[in-house]
């Protein structure tokens, strides 16, 4: 086994979780590739004292419930995962990244319908535990970024075993100026939002429920979103890619929403519910390391230089108080163009932040 496992395994005990001498730890194992850290988290949460549990998931036997699943069974709450999320004190959520093919015979209402379902479990799962998500390098991480899993391989390490507390520092550093402002302005190729923040705090995510990590990340205020967006990377939810999005809101209100694939599909998503097409999140990407577009949100989120809009629910600890079943992530490159305002002044451009 790969010696970096048991780093990270341990990293993510004693620091992103920092579980304690009899806490109740949930693994949830998404597919068999996550093994390895599975091994290693149960071992580091076992030598500090706690009980750990594992239980399996996979997209595959996902993809079976909505293929011969009725719309009762689809949308259905899974009980035990709902209890999980009870019992834990510490939840960690190894995604083994799969096939994005693998529900592609499944219809867009059907695939809303179950991550609506899924949706409530996060929502159990930020409100009872403190958590962490990884998704975990593999072949098919390897096929949907294009490189050697070699490669990705080493970009995942690269970008989870760091200095956190030191690395952060120049984040937070960030933070204290832009919690000065109160407005925000993104401006590119076919894009042009604006929005408030003012009341709301921005934060350092620096390895304590994602990894890898990297972000500086608020909450907009919702109703004061204006203006229109263009995505160039394609957005993923659901094993969905849904390339060209194009989104525009007015005094907050979602006006119009499209994408050249997959446009029923985003229109079921940010019809979910009343909370699925509103702005509960904007924050840049900070990991240094992190620079190769996987199609997968939780990865693709941390690379430096871009930018990235969550619809639906919001993070309360950042002021937020949008609520919905959907936190989508749709990332944008700033690495080649592009600019962020803060009050007027210019504070982001080509990737780098300017202050």
């Amino acid at each position: 086994m790969d010696k970096r496992w048991k780093q990270l395994g341990d990293l993510l005990v004693n620091y992103s979780t920092q579980v304690k001498p009899s806490e109740k730890v949930m693994i949830a194992m998404v597919e068999t590739e996550s093994f390895p850290l599975v091994y290693a988290i149960y071992e580091a949460a076992t030598k500090v004292g706690a009980y750990p549990q594992v239980q399996f998931l996979s997209e595959e036997l996902n993809h079976l419930t909505m293929k011969y699943g009725s719309q009762e069974q689809i949308g259905w709450i899974p009980e035990i995962e709902a209890y999980g999320m009870e019992w834990a004190d510490v939840y960690f959520g190894l995604r083994g990244a799969h096939n994005l093919n693998v529900h592609w015979d499944i219809s867009s209402d059907k695939l809303s319908l179950f991550r609506k379902a899924m949706g409530k479990i996060s929502t159990l799962r930020w409100g009872k535990t403190r958590w962490c998500l990884l998704c975990l390098p593999n072949a098919s991480l390897a096929e949907r970024a294009g490189v050697d899993e070699e490669t990705i391989t080493d970009m995942f390490f690269n970008g989870c075993l760091l200095d956190w507390s030191n690395i952060s520092q120049e984040w937070k550093r960030w933070t204290d100026i832009l919690n000065k402002g109160k407005h925000i302005r993104v401006v590119d190729k076919d894009t042009d939002l604006s929005f408030s923040v003012e009341g709301r705090s921005w934060d350092v995510a620096d390895g304590h429920m994602n990894m890898p990590d990297g972000e500086v990340t608020t909450a907009p205020v919702c109703e004061t979103v204006d203006g229109q967006i263009y995505f160039d990377f394609p957005g993923v939810l659901g094993g969905r890619l849904v390339y060209d999005i194009r989104l525009k809101w007015e005094k907050g209100k979602l006006v119009s929403a499209t994408s050249s694939t997959n446009q029923d599909f985003l229109q079921s998503v940010v019809n979910t519910d009343p909370g699925a097409s509103l702005v509960g999140e904007f924050a840049f990407g900070t990991n240094p390391y992190v620079d190769t577009f996987c199609k997968d949100i939780l990865i693709d989120e941390k690379i430096g230089g871009t930018i990235h809009i969550a619809l639906g629910r919001a993070y309360p600890n950042s002021g937020g108080t949008n609520q919905s079943a959907i936190h989508w992530d749709i990332i944008k490159d700033m690495r080649k163009q592009g600019q962020v305002y803060l009050d007027g002044k210019l504070i982001f451009e080509n990737g780098r932040m300017l202050v």
